[in-house]
């Protein structure tokens, strides 16, 4: 078998877990190359204002929500941030933002990837349609099969607004807490 490549997403191939976690892995590993000084960690409770913080920086109507697991990326100061929250079956991704100065680096891919790294749980998100190949090439799938919860909240959501589920099926990797 053939090393897979970050392409073979791109290119519509069904990919097994497996090799998706390898290409997630891959692509996380090759990005911290190239950000040496880019720093991606869980935020510690005592700092979830600064995310708030940087929310509003940026003219950004996102805001950290205090059942989730928040996670930035940090140079001298945060420049991406996102929210990982428990929901039945799964977790929900939220709140991915990257500083508009730092974009086009890499800094949300390798944001989501040491996010979800521990995640044995699915993970969905919803996102602008035009961000479906953003999302499928760090693994994440369209329409994946979501809780009805997750279904109902993606129909509100989509009545004012062009918005898509997408999911990162579950690897073999220790438990999100």
């Amino acid at each position: 078998m053939r090393t897979p490549l970050t392409g073979d997403v791109r290119s519509g191939i069904h990919l097994s877990l497996q090799v998706r976690s390898f290409i997630i892995a891959r692509y996380a590993y090759r990005q911290s190359e190239t950000m040496p000084d880019t720093r991606f960690s869980r935020l510690d409770e005592p700092l979830w204002p600064l995310m708030n913080k940087f929310y509003r920086a940026h003219q950004s109507s996102m805001k950290a929500v205090r059942e989730a697991q928040l996670w930035v990326a940090r140079r001298d100061e945060i420049v991406g941030a996102l929210c990982l929250r428990p929901v039945s079956g799964g977790h929900w991704l939220t709140g991915l933002f990257v500083d508009p100065a730092c974009r086009g680096q890499g800094i949300a891919a390798a944001l989501i990837s040491a996010a979800v790294k521990e995640c044995e749980l699915p993970v969905w998100l919803f996102c602008h349609p035009e961000l479906r190949g953003f999302y499928e090439r760090r693994g994440f799938t369209f329409d994946p099969p979501m809780p009805y919860a997750m279904v109902e909240r993606l129909s509100r959501y989509a009545r004012s607004k062009p918005m898509i589920a997408m999911g990162l099926a579950p690897a073999i990797r220790a438990r999100c807490a």
